[in-house]
């Protein structure tokens, strides 16, 4: 595509310079493409198209970026899309995004509601939809360790954020926590702890200067 040469924005310091959509017609495509290759393991999808192959962000940013479109009503991956459209082209740049994310798979999406309307209860479709599953959790589970090394950066630093990922871990899967009560709780505290090192960092900046 026309959109993987290169256009310098930025870096982080530690690779070449970071590309951008060209257009909103390349964010409808490019996002199309990603949405048709998002079966089950969606997050390993989103990373290695937007990190790996397009360098759009960093994986610093993809971090910082997923987890506010996590907390943000509606699916994680169509909120990201709109993030990065509206970041580019504003409303335009967003609606061509969602367009993406959305025409192609919902056509197919039907399709398929159709056609496994009449395998649902075979052993053999039951079957597939437990292997893939199986699969989306490994593509999840490998996506996760492979960002984990973004979190040194984290401003609130990587021991926090591994802790706070096995309380959340411990309450939601272990303790069986309303979700509301994790974001709120986990999720207010670290926001908080976030803002306070945010400030610390701050202020050093300004004796330094």
């Amino acid at each position: 595509m026309a959109c993987d040469e290169p256009i310098p924005t930025q870096s982080d310091g530690a690779g070449p310079a970071l590309r951008r959509p060209r257009s909103k017609t390349d964010l409808f495509v490019s996002f199309t493409v990603l949405a048709l290759q998002g079966f089950g393991g969606v997050l390993a999808v989103v990373q290695r198209e937007l990190v790996d192959r397009k360098r759009w962000m960093t994986r610093e940013q993809f971090v910082e970026d997923w987890a506010v479109a996590q907390i943000m009503p509606g699916p994680n991956v169509v909120n990201l899309s709109m993030m990065i459209g509206g970041r580019y082209f504003g409303l335009p740049g967003a609606l061509a995004a969602l367009a993406g994310m959305l025409t192609l798979p919902c056509v197919i999406v039907l399709l398929l509601a159709v056609l496994y309307g009449g395998v649902a209860e075979t052993p053999v479709a039951q079957g597939a939809l437990r292997g893939m599953g199986a699969v989306a959790a490994g593509l999840i589970t490998a996506t996760g360790l492979k960002l984990i090394g973004a979190l040194g950066k984290n401003a609130m630093g990587l021991p926090v954020c591994v802790a706070l990922a096995a309380f959340t871990f411990v309450a939601i899967a272990l303790l069986r926590w309303p979700l509301a009560w994790v974001l709120g709780g986990l999720g207010g505290a670290a926001c908080v702890w976030a803002y306070l090192r945010l400030g610390v960092h701050a202020a050093s900046q300004e004796r330094r200067t």
